[in-house]
């Protein structure tokens, strides 16, 4: 972890800059352009948020990553049990490899432990989450508001054995307002315009990978404009298509060695 890396409360003028690194943080990654500031703002005006949990984190003066806690439900008929979620969990891409998340995760864990809250759930990244002791909700018997199990709901039980709670995890009803796509339009005129990739139909998601796009080739080593970032990769083994400089790609960033980074796939941006 970064030695000057400071964990601590949002304030209301760390509001704006929050909002910009969690923009970036999931800019394309699951879809053209993002909309997690929004959730953050939409967030803080209610009433099932919880700040005394939620921090940010603070490097060099500058805000690198968040993560927001609400209130939430699992509901089995007409037994209702009391836990919290949490979302977005943002860290500034630029700064990405440095354990920003894992720090911010390990402190809002003890604080909610401390709180009292009976334990965590959450739809995310199943092979993230279960680091920190996070559990599938199906070993509990706790599935989705549809009543559907799947690897990306997840627990982890704090102050109270779940063999003793199961039902149907519900979020907080003000999630539903990140609908207002006028509202969305709204906000994002007040931050930076940045390019929008769009490359696949339907939901898109990339667990552990990147968009970037190839800005120079040098020999076999070929140059990957991640925002302010150029990162020397390779070609993966199987890859069916060179790139070419302008051509968007996906790829893996290994920020141990960035000479092991490799590109896994070229694409096509939908939107030219």
């Amino acid at each position: 972890m970064l030695e000057n890396l400071i964990i601590r409360a949002e304030k209301s003028a760390d509001y704006k800059n929050t909002e910009l690194m969690a923009m970036r943080s999931f800019f394309n990654k699951y879809g053209p352009a993002a909309d997690e500031h929004f959730l953050i703002r939409i967030i803080r005006e209610s009433e099932d948020y919880i700040p005394e949990i939620s921090r940010i984190a603070e490097y060099n003066g500058r805000i690198v990553g968040a993560v927001y806690y609400t209130k939430a439900w699992i509901v089995d008929g007409d037994v209702t049990h009391d836990v919290v979620t949490f979302g977005p969990l943002a860290v500034e891409p630029t700064m990405e490899g440095n354990d920003i998340g894992g720090a911010l995760m390990r402190e809002t864990i003890r604080l909610a432990k401390e709180a009292g809250f009976a334990g965590i759930a959450l739809m995310g990244e199943p092979n993230y989450y279960p680091r920190f002791g996070f559990e599938r909700g199906s070993k509990y018997g706790i599935t989705d508001e549809q009543g559907n199990s799947f690897d990306a709901l997840m627990v982890l039980p704090l102050n109270r054995d779940f063999s003793e709670i199961k039902g149907k995890f519900i979020e907080s009803k003000d999630f539903e307002k990140l609908e207002d796509r006028e509202r969305l339009a709204k906000i994002n005129e007040e931050f930076p315009k940045y390019r929008v990739v769009k490359v696949q139909e339907g939901f898109m998601q990339i667990f552990e990978q990147h968009l970037g796009v190839v800005e120079a080739i040098e020999g076999d080593t070929y140059m990957v404009r991640y925002w302010e970032l150029l990162i020397p990769t390779k070609l993966s083994e199987n890859l069916d298509k060179k790139p070419e400089v302008g051509s968007d790609v996906q790829f893996i960033w290994n920020h141990k060695d960035e000479n092991e980074s490799r590109i896994t796939k070229v694409l096509k941006n939908l939107l030219e």
